[in-house]
């Protein structure tokens, strides 16, 4: 049977488990007596063994049904979380990791057999159990296994089923037709490891073989493998008995099928609607209590219990159909555009527009509500990175998240997972002191690293912060006059901030020595290219002796945005409107000049001036003598963390909602343009990104 359909399913699936397997690890070592959490990790460990085997990965089958093993025996009360089970645990899902990422890359799981971890988990189990305890499981087994496997007629347990009226009139139907009604009892043999796998390809069989009109268990209840070691089937079907019983013992691990023609017995009718009555009241009283107290639990302000309603989309297709709104945006612009030079006879038409600009608007943030993703799967791995690196470090740390449920573009999504990382490592080997250290500081022996996000207006802020040793910053001049990367004069009138800033320094490190985890000077100088790639910035606020936070604002969405349209020297601009503070109107004698740099104050702030013309260098437009004393200068304040620059520009010409689109990898195109937008009336803007102007 071809499988290579589910991979992709299988794969999602198992990053699912995988990752529940990690965090209720993380739990299980802070609380070993917590019966909840290793009841999760058996049932995830079950999950991902059952998918492995039915996709043929039987190196990630044998590795999970081991630790399934252990799970199991603490699950009984048989033996004991330690320190030395949680280690060997987490092995094993870095194990099953590896794997996943070969199947990811190659479709296949590999050749290692992680012989080792295997014998180490069944040397805890072995260790671990009390005596006597394995001869008394073998004995309880050998009692079940005679139980479940009566000898002669008793082994066809079809006979004892009930059948409902509308079942008995199918077989009937069946009957006079000329088509051949089967009974049978599948047992499948104990050594099997996936019971409902081997039950699924039972099924498989016997429907290419006929209708399946009855099963006990409930196909559902066969799904989760609620089931013992047989189950009954009545199958419709016009095929011999030997075609059928053969599409059975095809299946692997099958011991037997008892299989005959199934005849109905004679049985008065007002005896079998009493019978079938009675039974579906039991039926309806069973699951009535069970799902009015689920219908509890969940229902939503309708009463109403709520459902799965999540749904996995490839990202390409959300990209398309972000293209399709996108482009609907700009045809709207274009119609609002020719809608002003309409007459006022015209004003039903106007009316239409600003209803599609409307529906045009709406639609937008579906899709982006569609596309966005919490940023809880991309930090979820992180308290088990933290936790390594304690071992690693021998340091006492701790990792506290925040605003886990806060969302981001699945663009953004995709890429901040390793800046994040950087700086959490970061944190951990450079900021934090020692345990000793801290001691003797009078600080909390377990040292605090936290990870905050929140939105704040059209950008998400996530902080890295710690408790640690903070900034030295005359270290990181030292190191950067080793270097050669400044001067001893650039470096003594070098303020604290841009002595920081040289820490996003290509191969710059102040770690003394090299470790795996950190001294390479590889991380800060790819945190802030990666972050303003996405249109983002990053800034360090640090107190010595105190500890360190970097601050990084993203974008919400990297496709749409609102943006002020500016004119400069004839051309049209856009600016996005998340990073403007407020326009200004100055006179030329509110300029003043510092180290012949233009510059305002406004309000208190020393602002820097930027007459964009010159950035961009176009010509600007000529004026007249006379006109230039009296006009004043139109500037648009943008600010990036705690800077902020002024933008002189020739005209303001409104808010708009604008598409980006990239000017392609052929064109050499300055950083300071972060790309295009198509406006109304079929002209292409380009759109300044602020942030590398300030």
């Amino acid at each position: 049977m071809d499988l290579s359909q589910y991979l992709e399913i299988f794969i999602d699936e198992s990053k699912e488990h995988l990752q529940t397997l990690n965090d209720q690890v993380l739990i299980l070592e802070s609380e070993p007596e917590n019966v909840d959490t290793v009841n999760e990790i058996f049932r995830a460990a079950h999950s991902l063994k059952g998918m492995a085997g039915t996709m043929g990965y039987k190196r990630m089958q044998r590795l999970t049904h081991d630790m399934e093993n252990v799970f199991s025996e603490i699950r009984n009360g048989k033996m004991n979380v330690n320190a030395d089970l949680v280690d060997i645990v987490f092995k094993c899902l870095d194990a099953l990791e590896e794997y996943l990422t070969n199947i990811i890359e190659t479709s296949d799981e590999g050749t290692e057999d992680n012989d080792e971890l295997i014998a180490q988990l069944n040397a805890i189990l072995q260790n671990g159990l009390a005596g006597g305890v394995e001869a008394q499981a073998a004995a309880t087994k050998e009692e079940v296994k005679e139980e479940k496997k009566p000898e002669g007629g008793d082994r066809r347990k079809y006979l004892s089923i009930p059948l409902a009226d509308f079942e008995k009139n199918a077989i009937s139907e069946a009957k006079a037709k000329g088509m051949h009604v089967y009974a049978t009892t599948v047992y499948i043999q104990e050594t099997c490891l996936l019971k409902a796998a081997r039950a699924f390809l039972v099924f498989k069989g016997l429907e290419s073989k006929g209708e399946i009109i009855k099963s006990v268990p409930s196909v559902q209840d066969i799904e989760d493998e609620k089931f013992d070691l047989d189950f009954s089937m009545f199958i419709i079907s016009d095929k011999s008995l030997e075609e059928v019983k053969k599409a059975i013992e095809n299946v692997s691990e099958i011991e037997e099928a008892v299989i005959e023609e199934y005849e109905l017995t004679e049985e008065e009718p007002a005896q079998a609607e009493v019978k079938e009555e009675k039974k579906l009241e039991e039926t309806a009283a069973k699951e009535t209590a069970p799902a009015k107290k689920e219908e509890k639990k969940s229902a939503g302000k309708s009463g109403k219990p709520v459902v799965n309603r999540s749904v996995r989309v490839d990202i390409e297709k959300l990209d398309d159909l972000m293209n399709q709104v996108s482009e609907l945006i700009i045809a709207k612009n274009g119609l609002v555009s020719v809608t002003g030079t309409l007459s006022s006879q015209e004003q039903s038409f106007n009316e239409q527009i600003e209803y599609l600009e409307r529906i045009t608007t709406n639609l937008h943030e579906s899709v982006m509500k569609v596309r966005m993703v919490p940023i809880e799967s991309v930090v979820n791995r992180f308290p088990r990175m933290i936790r390594d690196l304690s071992k690693k470090l021998n340091k006492e740390m701790e990792l506290i998240m925040t605003g886990e449920d806060t969302e981001l573009d699945r663009t953004v999504i995709d890429e901040i997972g390793d800046p994040l990382m950087h700086m959490l490592r970061n944190a951990a080997d450079h900021g934090l002191e020692s345990t000793i250290d801290r001691l003797k500081l009078g600080k909390p022996q377990v040292g605090t690293i936290r990870l905050d996000a929140y939105q704040d207006g059209n950008n998400v802020t996530i902080e890295v912060s710690d408790d640690g040793a903070g900034i030295d910053v005359e270290k990181i001049k030292r190191k950067a006059l080793e270097k050669g990367q400044v001067t001893e004069e650039q470096a003594e009138y070098m303020t604290e901030k841009e002595a920081i800033d040289l820490l996003f320094m290509p191969a710059f490190s102040t770690a003394e020595k090299i470790s795996d985890v950190s001294g390479r000077g590889v991380g800060l100088d790819v945190v802030k290219n990666k972050i303003e790639g996405l249109g983002g910035d990053v800034e360090v606020v640090s107190k010595l002796g105190e500890g360190t936070t970097f601050i990084v604002r993203l974008p919400l969405t990297l496709a749409i945005i609102q943006a002020l349209m500016v004119e400069v020297s004839g051309e049209k601009y856009a600016l996005p409107l998340n990073s403007i503070v407020t326009v200004e109107e100055i006179l030329p004698e509110d300029i003043r000049y510092v180290h012949t740099k233009e510059v305002i104050n406004l309000r208190g702030s020393v602002i820097p001036l930027v007459r964009l013309n010159e950035v961009l260098d176009i010509d600007p437009i000529e004026k007249d003598e006379d006109s230039i004393e009296d006009e004043g200068e139109i500037v648009v304040i943008v600010k990036k963390g705690d800077k902020q620059a002024g933008l002189v520009i020739d005209k303001l010409l409104g808010q708009q909602e604008i598409v980006i689109k990239s000017l392609g990898k052929y064109i050499h195109v300055p950083k300071m343009i972060s790309g295009a937008t198509i406006l109304g009336n079929g002209e292409v803007a380009l759109i300044i990104d602020s942030n590398t102007l300030v």
